[in-house]
């Protein structure tokens, strides 16, 4: 495999995982009334359960990453790619703050 399918792999992973996290958090933050779901379908597949919520959320970034990964050879992949991960990088200091005022600092 050569480095440059290595480094978009890599992403690829790192965007899963944000993703992942994303979920969790957001779980987390709604169950304990601290934020609400903004995205509509996100808020209904939660109204149907915790599972399905994730699966969901997990399989969306799955396909997300298998799909960057596959058309890699394009710009406009690596560039989704990278706005992905500055987007979700952003979301997690969002998700950092709410965690801060929840615990009242």
């Amino acid at each position: 495999m050569e480095k440059r399918s290595m480094d978009i792999l890599a992403k690829g992973f790192l965007l899963f995982g944000l993703n992942f996290l994303d979920a969790i958090l957001t779980l987390i933050w709604v169950k304990n009334d601290v934020a609400s779901e903004g995205n509509q379908l996100m808020q209904t597949l939660m109204e149907m359960g915790d599972g399905t919520f994730l699966l969901v959320k997990v399989s969306m970034g799955a396909i997300a990453m298998i799909t960057f990964y596959n058309w890699s050879n394009l710009r406009v992949a690596r560039f989704g790619l990278y706005f992905s991960l500055i987007v979700y990088s952003l979301l997690m200091g969002v998700h950092a703050l709410t965690g801060l005022c929840a615990l009242g600092m």
